[in-house]
């Protein structure tokens, strides 16, 4: 029924005496926000109660997850527009279970988390995971934000681009937010399992095989990173594009290739639930976006020691440093594109060695989750 709210109560696992922190979000789905908020309540679990309340039906297979590891859930399924009914059950929430922090991610589960927590004497911490694109303002939150930033107590962005467009849309001074980067554990690839993907995907060991891992969508900008391809092949006859991913764009792209007379060379796998294996078939990832926060795939990407070319969008060129973890183009721009392309396929394997050395110690210096946590942790202690 629309409004009600659906909870599954676990027993805490936490100590006593540990910070009671409530995760405001859509819902759990599978994606970069969604994993974020896993790795926060899975990686700090010794210091902090986590709670989860999704403000959207159905919960999501990593709430499921979550419920079924002792974490307590919530999922409300909200009307349009401002649903009282939503404030009126999280305010329920925080209020039985002794919240201290309010961590809202995203701007929607921040009006309603900063709404909720009003009337209570917990804290409120805002996140904003990415923009759209084009981004945009209206002039209801030149007037509303400021009034919720007065109930709130800090202020996350994801990339330095994000907290740009938080004060240049949003209204939220940059002296009031502050970054904090995405933090994943390190892929595990299983080496015999890459050998045979090698073996069934019909690549040699003469094949620089470059890629890309992500929903096919106009925003990834995949048409683009294609004609690249394609230009860069005239040059460097052993280069081969793995294209791991479904969307609304298949289709086009499919055409493109065929278009561009690349069928020997691109090969579509579709949606893969674990492409880990398939990253580490690729020499480079490819990350060409129109827009971009941070990045989860070329966390991922780093954390095995595959360098990135990447499109100057978002937080890419926060993450990966021009010739030093990878390339980085202008965005948009083919040429720049293609000619990243041709100038990594042509680099030393002692260069190479050189870039995956630094994308694995550049990982750990900043983008592991436990530096993720860190930050996290003290900062719902600092608004305590």
């Amino acid at each position: 029924m629309s409004g009600t709210v659906v909870m599954t109560e676990q027993s805490s696992t936490g100590s006593s005496g540990l910070l009671n922190v409530a995760h405001v979000t859509f819902d759990m789905r599978i994606g970069g926000t969604e994993m974020v908020i896993k790795n926060i309540i899975e990686g700090s679990r010794d210091r902090i109660n986590h709670y989860l309340f999704c403000v959207e039906a159905p919960l999501g297979p990593w709430g499921e997850s979550l419920r079924d590891e002792n974490v307590i859930t919530a999922c409300c399924q909200r009307n349009e527009g401002l649903d009282v009914k939503v404030i009126k059950q999280l305010r329920a929430f925080i209020r039985e279970h002794a919240i201290n922090v309010v961590h809202c991610h995203q701007y929607t589960p921040w009006v309603y988390g900063a709404l909720a927590a009003l009337s209570t004497s917990c804290s409120v911490v805002f996140t904003e995971h990415g923009r759209f694109y084009p981004d945009s303002t209206t002039w209801k939150r030149r007037v509303i934000n400021p009034l919720l930033l007065k109930a709130t107590d800090r202020v996350t962005a994801i990339s330095q681009a994000t907290r740009n467009a938080l004060s240049r849309f949003e209204y939220i001074p940059q002296d009031r937010s502050e970054v904090i980067y995405n933090g994943i554990a390190p892929l595990r690839p299983d080496a015999n399992n890459v050998e045979q993907l090698k073996h069934t995907l019909g690549l040699a060991e003469s094949d620089t095989v470059v890629g890309t891992i992500a929903r096919l969508d106009p925003i990834k900008n995949q048409l683009m990173m294609l004609r690249a391809f394609a230009d860069a092949c005239q040059a460097q006859r052993n280069l081969k594009l793995l294209i791991v991913g479904d969307g609304e764009m298949r289709e086009s792209l499919e055409a493109l290739t065929d278009d561009l007379d690349l069928r020997d060379r691109v090969i579509f796998t579709g949606y893969i639930t674990n492409p880990t294996d398939y990253l580490a078939l690729m020499r480079y990832f490819l990350l060409p976006s129109l827009s971009e926060g941070t990045s989860m795939t070329l966390l991922e990407a780093l954390s095995i020691g595959i360098p990135c070319i990447v499109t100057d969008a978002g937080g890419n060129a926060e993450v990966i440093t021009d010739g030093v973890t990878g390339f980085v183009t202008p965005n948009d721009d083919q040429d720049a594109y293609s000619q990243a392309l041709m100038n990594a396929a042509l680099l030393s394997e002692s260069e190479y060695q050189g870039l995956a050395g630094n994308c694995i110690n550049d990982f750990k210096a900043r983008f592991a989750r436990s530096i993720m946590n860190e930050q996290y942790v003290s900062l719902y202690q600092e608004v305590n």
